[in-house]
């Protein structure tokens, strides 16, 4: 699958929006992903996550991970596909991830993170951490879209299917406040 025709899927779900919007790092942008719409679409999901294990596949992965709430789904259908565990992590108190709930991990497994979003990497480099720690064997970074390319680094391989840059801007330099345009929520628009 071409980057271009992921980009499309979003477009055509909706969940590419356009408005004023205030980023998880504090960033402004004018433009936003919202990867919940696709989400809603079971087959679609399917086919992204199944062109997603194609990266993996020859790596005998035990299991897929992912953060919650962006990975969850994800892990499930991309483990599904390679045949293998799947689970996620979860933000602590103190920022960081873990893996809780009684997942099974054991060390030396070879495990994939993978995520529907990705910016900066953080929470994702929050997982590998921790899964690290834990003694896994971490041997790659999958996600859908990576809206950062160029800038987005891990320890391990990382495989996006498909990249996109969104402009963004500190909040004293964004134009869209210069001119007074609200913030927009995504979780706001309604566009059916």
């Amino acid at each position: 699958m071409k980057s271009s025709e992921v980009l499309d899927l979003f477009i055509k779900y909706q969940a590419l929006l356009n408005g004023h919007f205030v980023y998880a790092s504090g960033r402004h942008g004018n433009q936003f992903l919202q990867f919940a719409r696709i989400l809603q679409y079971p087959k679609i999901v399917e086919q992204l996550c199944g062109e997603l294990s194609q990266y993996f596949k020859d790596l005998n992965i035990d299991l897929v991970t992912g953060p919650a709430t962006g990975g969850i789904i994800l892990a499930h259908e991309v483990a599904k596909h390679l045949k293998c565990r799947s689970a996620f992590l979860e933000k602590e108190p103190d920022g960081s991830m873990a893996m809780k709930r009684g997942f099974t991990l054991m060390k030396g497994w070879k495990v994939i993170v993978v995520e529907d979003i990705i910016t900066t990497g953080g929470s994702v480099k929050k997982c590998i951490k921790h899964l690290n720690e834990r003694g896994a064997d971490v041997v790659g970074v999958g996600c859908i879209v990576n809206r950062n390319p160029g800038n987005v680094l891990f320890d391990v391989p990382f495989y996006p299917l498909s990249e996109i840059h969104l402009a963004s801007w500190l909040p004293d330099e964004c134009d869209l406040c210069k001119k007074g345009e609200p913030i927009t929520e995504p979780d706001n628009i309604l566009l059916f």
